[in-house]
């Protein structure tokens, strides 16, 4: 995942940069808005201040709405009602008020790419993952899978190579507090690499979890 960060603060930007990049999110960095649109394109999260020196962040939302849908997350120091109605009813996709936590940004920006990538096909390698249609291939051969096995390989392959860690897994595909046995998971794994037929596309991270291997030629 690449995240745009718009930031002309480098107070503010450079530990944001580092904090996202320690939590496995690829970084681009702008500091002014007649930047964003151009740099905006190849990314999957844009991270937008308000208070750019050559422009209003509102006026670069509106921009960037015009020519794209990547999700935008307003990261500001402007607080009030008033400025969160008009981004968010401008198509930002979310609204964080300054000063915020990296880690909780960092969930922010995945939950926001997962929710634009619901209905999306997911291509990594060997494995291809139709959301859409409820569907998976290896090597161009349809696998059935079960709805949690399908749900497990799709939260895997939405960041191919990120070890992905055992709670998020239970949160995403199990239940937000979860209170089963861990068995429950590495049974659900140990049956997902049976049926792709290949035990090295999903790999074991100690203490971690599990990640979709990215070079399975």
């Amino acid at each position: 995942m690449k995240v745009l960060v718009v930031e002309d603060d480098p107070a503010v930007s450079e530990p944001l940069l580092a904090g996202l990049q320690r939590n496995g999110i690829d970084t681009e960095h702008v500091g002014y808005a007649s930047q964003v649109v151009l740099a905006a394109q190849g990314v999957d999260v844009v991270l937008l201040d308000l208070g750019l020196p050559d422009g209003d962040g509102i006026d670069v939302l509106r921009e960037l709405r015009r020519v794209s849908d990547v999700p935008v997350i307003i990261a500001t120091a402007r607080g009030d009602e008033t400025d969160r109605i008009v981004g968010l009813e401008l198509g930002a996709d979310d609204y964080v008020v300054k000063p915020f936590s990296v880690r909780e940004l960092a969930a922010r920006v995945r939950a926001v790419a997962r929710r634009r990538r619901v209905d999306s096909t997911l291509e990594t390698g060997r494995v291809v993952v139709d959301r859409s249609q409820h569907r998976v291939s290896v090597d161009g051969s349809p696998i059935e899978l079960t709805a949690k096995e399908f749900d497990l390989l799709a939260v895997l392959a939405e960041e191919p190579g990120r070890a992905v860690p055992r709670q998020e897994l239970f949160s995403r595909v199990w239940d937000p507090v979860w209170v089963g046995t861990g068995k429950t998971l590495d049974v659900h794994v140990a049956s997902l690499r049976k049926k792709l037929g290949d035990p090295e596309l999903i790999e074991t991270v100690r203490g971690v979890g599990y990640r979709l291997a990215v070079d399975t030629a």
